[in-house]
């Protein structure tokens, strides 16, 4: 017997997985959470409608869509504003924006949505109720918005290079949930099948949005065009998503959630895994999996940056594109563990991008294979933040190698390893990241350097008996309990924590940013600088109307326009 074809291929060590430049190059994959709820919504048939829509000639008023699910519904209570040019910032210091939202529990009343109309247009200065589940705001990328408004109006359609070229009418700056401003908090939504998972709240609520800026452009058109706009053309508006402009307020999250995110890595890393070790290909798997290649390369000629690190990136990618086409018509993908194969002759031929976007395209024709593993992405584990006191000083101290040995070996003390400091803004309470020793910060400083903290736990340790519990070092020292809980967590989260140094000099916070923005299925990133990126949602998904199990997961590779 041949023991090798016995053997199941390993996940990944996470000493490879977890580094900040392979993480800043994760791609989409149908594990994604936009696509989970996609799927969701049309294999339990989701009805939609939009009971509201209270829109004036200067775009201006609410409108409401609702999406009811087998058990509950959820409803988006959106809110359209007439803003000046100068007042329109992606910043998250504005006090203004193009259009407000906020998710309803159910199904809002006339005097719901006139609370909500008091308090969501002004965002962070209102207040919302737990029968809120989201709050957010958007603006207009104005170029495109114009162009679309006075196309239609004059009775054609807008020129799709432009369309492709930006992607989207509308932007959110904020998607704020889990009990942001007074809105539910996540345990109340946690145990619901359709919100069990990862920020599906949240992708709900984008859903919804970019159905109310379809809807409110061509509203606008047909005031300007006095009856004589056309009506955009549905496989146009299909490739119009919702943009989104996120900044330093989520880089921490990943850090400050080890074993959620430990989850997200864990499962897409068992499903590559999975995947590498079938045995052989069906005819049909590798059709599939040659059809989605050939979609991407659209999708990624789409793909434009401003950005020098993204540029390079994007160069390397469009190279590993010609090497995977290259290596796809000299191998029919036949014979023994043909995935396994690819991803083995990745790792010596193509950038961290075009491996992790190659690994992301296995997955497509295993859809029976690897979305069980969704069930898994979520963080329910309340006790892994209980700190074992019984755990010997000698395990503590194998644990802390086996993660951390590359720290243990930088020099803490010196300016390049410890040139940034993560703290919360006193204005906006939101998380910033400053220069330690040009700002004074320091006494500001969050817990956002597990690797420093660690190996600052490891020489404290020295001198310690072995055999003693944490407990007792503990009970000297409890400035380090919040590190000897991260340690633990390791042992059930070998995915948790970076393998990077988060406060050194060269440090690009746009990894730990699209990192986790890869998992909520975004696509085209494009830093704006190494602290804050524009992405794209749902570009080329099916509108509600549109939904159906045929349509509710490949949309994101799209197909050339009839």
């Amino acid at each position: 017997m041949d023991t090798q074809a016995q053997t199941q291929i390993e996940r990944r060590d996470p000493a490879t997985v977890m580094r900040l430049s392979r993480l800043g190059s994760l791609h989409q994959c149908r594990l994604s959470f936009m696509r989970q709820l996609t799927r969701r919504m049309a294999s339990e048939n989701w009805s939609f409608t939009r009971p509201v829509f209270d829109i004036d000639t200067n775009g201006v008023g609410r409108a409401v869509y609702t999406a009811q699910g087998p058990d509950r519904a959820y409803s988006l209570v959106a809110f359209a504003h007439d803003l000046p040019p100068e007042q329109r910032s992606d910043r998250v210091i504005a006090d203004a924006w193009d259009a407000t939202f906020a998710l309803f529990d159910g199904i809002p009343t006339g005097a719901d949505i006139e609370r909500l109309s008091q308090n969501v247009p002004l965002q962070e200065a209102g207040r919302v109720s737990e029968s809120e589940l989201s709050l957010s705001r958007a603006n207009r990328s104005v170029r495109l918005w114009d162009h679309v408004v006075e196309a239609l109006a004059a009775g054609h359609q807008p020129d799709v290079e432009q369309i492709y070229q930006v992607g989207y009418l509308m932007r959110t700056t904020a998607v704020y949930g889990s009990g942001k401003f007074g809105a539910a908090d996540r345990e109340k939504v946690a145990d619901r099948s359709e919100t069990q998972a990862p920020f599906q709240v949240e992708m709900l609520s984008v859903f919804l949005t970019r159905t109310f800026v379809r809807d409110l452009v061509q509203h606008m058109a047909n005031v300007k065009g006095c009856g004589q706009a056309a009506t955009l053309d549905p496989e146009i508006a299909r490739w119009l998503g919702i943009g989104n402009s996120t900044g330093l307020g989520m880089a921490p999250f990943i850090v400050n959630h080890p074993v959620l995110f430990n989850n997200w890595i864990m499962v897409r890393e068992e499903a590559i895994a999975r995947v590498r070790s079938v045995e052989v290909a069906s005819t049909t798997e590798i059709s599939q999996f040659r059809d989605v290649f050939e979609r991407s390369q659209l999708s990624m000629s789409w793909w434009r940056s401003e950005h020098p690190i993204q540029i390079g990136k994007l160069e390397e990618l469009n190279a590993d594109l010609h090497l995977i086409a290259e290596y796809l018509r000299h191998n029919d993908l036949r014979g023994s563990r043909p995935w396994n194969r690819v991803m083995s002759w990745s790792e010596t031929k193509l950038s961290e991008e075009g491996q992790e976007f190659l690994a992301s395209l296995i997955l497509e024709p295993y859809g029976d294979l690897v979305d069980g593993l969704t069930s898994c992405m979520a963080d329910s584990c309340t006790q892994a933040f209980v700190i074992d006191g019984t755990m010997l000083i000698g395990k503590v101290c194998d644990l802390i190698r086996e993660t951390y040995a590359w720290a243990l070996d930088l020099d803490w003390e010196a300016r390049e390893n410890c040139a940034r400091a993560w703290y919360v803004s006193e204005e906006k309470l939101e998380p910033r990241m400053g220069e330690r020793f040009d700002e004074p910060i320091s006494d500001y400083e969050q817990p956002l350097a597990p690797a420093r903290d660690a190996a600052a736990v490891y020489d404290a340790l020295q001198g310690w008996d072995d055999t003693k519990p944490v407990a007792e070092f503990l009970l000297h020292h409890p400035e380090h309990r919040h590190t000897i809980r991260r340690i633990q967590m390791t042992t059930s989260a070998p995915y948790g924590e970076i393998r990077d140094n988060t406060i050194g000099s060269k440090v690009l916070p746009i990894d730990m940013l699209r990192a986790k923005l890869s998992f909520f299925g975004a696509t085209h990133f494009d830093p704006r600088s190494d602290r804050w990126v524009r992405i794209c949602m749902y570009s080329g998904a099916p509108y509600p109307e549109e939904l159906t199990s045929e349509n509710a997961d490949l949309w994101v590779y799209p197909q050339e326009p009839t």
